[in-house]
């Protein structure tokens, strides 16, 4: 072959090749919670986590105290529900919330100045606390009002405020996220990072330490007035600094005229959204988290039951379409999430740890798996693993690799 002509394909495509190794540089390598906690800024306290654990863990007691009674609750399959449960219980004991988000935008509502700048300081050193104790969830952080014009100036402040006090308490930690609220424009993107270098630079952290995401609940978010997404603009503009897109199921659903009584996570309106969320997303290392269900685990033992049953239900659906994340708003929503998000690995594990070995050692699963697929698969398994659905012993048990092999075979950095 002429090298005349290599050497033309490679000057004609420079430009495109270093755009798509920076545009779209794959998996992070870091670990993605499956759950987003908010509690309302004037709520959270130093001992609010171990709160919500034990609520948690009460409810379950009270509505679903034994492996057989969440079996016919719940319809958990029989082969299943021992494991399960026992994983719950102990998650719940161990982790009970893996991202936590101190809410100082629609679950906190607009206060007096002096009375918001009170709790973001306040809300602040009870999360150092946390961090410095190590009881502080993995992934923590608190969402903002608006960089639109009648709340920017008390977005900012507040977010100043309570930065300050977790980095003079040596706090900041590589899972420490800010959440921006009703976003409608690439410009407050960009605005976004001006605030973050300022904020940077005057408590002197490290250029670039502090990342946020973006919260889709605007359909100025999904459909600029050109008739074009502006999500990829967005997640560019967002400097490297943009973490994940979140879905808001009842705002985005409400601007498009949605009835009260029928805005759900599983609307069209929504499920459209957070395809689109998926298709900006996939290739850049932003992940993509699914709403929540605003019927509550409250009530009656009847009402409890199928408060379960219905976020077991959407905790599912999400999975299967490859959004691993979603929002919980209350203590009783911990034990289906934790149920739902278990029984899927759980189901799935023996068919992907076949077709998995089959892939590696040359043999044969029944399937012909292509390197994507049995990228999909190891990541599929290695989310099992970080949520503690899976243990470490089942992959050389099963599939024959160890963590850092499986992280291999995904195409992605050993995650943390």
């Amino acid at each position: 072959m002429d090298e005349q002509l290599f050497a033309e394909l490679d000057r004609r495509l420079a430009d495109a090749d270093a755009a798509l190794a920076t545009l779209y540089p794959g998996d992070r390598g870091v670990r993605q919670p499956i759950h987003t906690v908010y509690v309302p800024a004037d709520r959270f306290l130093v001992g609010t986590v171990d709160e919500w654990a034990e609520q948690a863990r009460a409810v379950l007691r009270e509505h679903g105290g034994s492996v057989a009674e969440l079996t016919e609750v719940l319809g958990l399959p029989a082969d299943h529900a021992v494991e399960v449960y026992d994983r719950v219980r102990a998650k719940l004991a161990r982790e009970p919330i893996e991202d936590l988000r101190i809410d100082f935008e629609d679950g906190y509502g607009v206060r007096p100045d002096e009375q918001e700048d009170t709790a973001a300081v306040s809300a602040g050193q009870a999360l150092a606390s946390l961090v410095n104790a190590g009881t502080a969830p993995p992934y923590h952080g608190l969402r903002i009002k608006s960089l639109e014009a009648v709340s920017r100036r008390r977005g900012v402040r507040t977010l100043t405020l309570f930065v300050g006090e977790l980095a003079e308490a040596g706090a900041l930690t590589d899972g420490f996220v800010i959440t921006l609220a009703k976003v409608t424009s690439v410009a407050q993107i960009s605005a976004m990072v001006v605030v973050l270098d300022s904020v940077e630079r005057s408590l002197g952290l490290a250029p670039g330490s502090l990342r946020f995401e973006i919260q889709v609940e605007t359909p100025q978010a999904i459909l600029g007035a050109d008739g074009t997404t502006p999500l990829p603009a967005m997640i560019r503009a967002g400097a490297g600094r943009v973490t994940g897109l979140h879905y808001g199921t009842y705002d985005y659903s409400a601007s498009l005229g949605v009835a009260a009584a029928y805005q759900s996570m599983e609307h069209p309106v929504a499920d459209h959204a957070k395809d689109v969320m998926q298709l900006a997303a996939a290739g850049t290392g932003v992940f993509v988290c699914d709403g929540s269900t605003n019927v509550l685990p409250v009530g009656s033992r009847e009402q409890v039951h199928a408060a379960w049953r219905l976020h077991q239900r959407l905790v599912r659906r999400s999975l299967e379409r490859g959004i691993y994340q979603g929002w919980d708003m209350h203590p009783a929503q911990l034990p289906s999430r934790y149920l739902a998000t278990y029984l899927f690995y759980r189901e799935g594990l023996g068919t992907a740890a076949a077709r998995l070995r089959a892939y590696v050692e040359g043999g044969t699963s029944g399937y012909l798996d292509e390197p994507a697929t049995a990228a999909a698969l190891a990541g599929f398994v290695l989310r099992g693993l970080e949520c503690g659905a899976l243990d470490p012993t089942e992959l050389d048990k099963l599939i024959g690799v160890d963590p850092a092999g499986l992280s291999k075979l995904a195409r992605r950095p050993l995650r943390s």
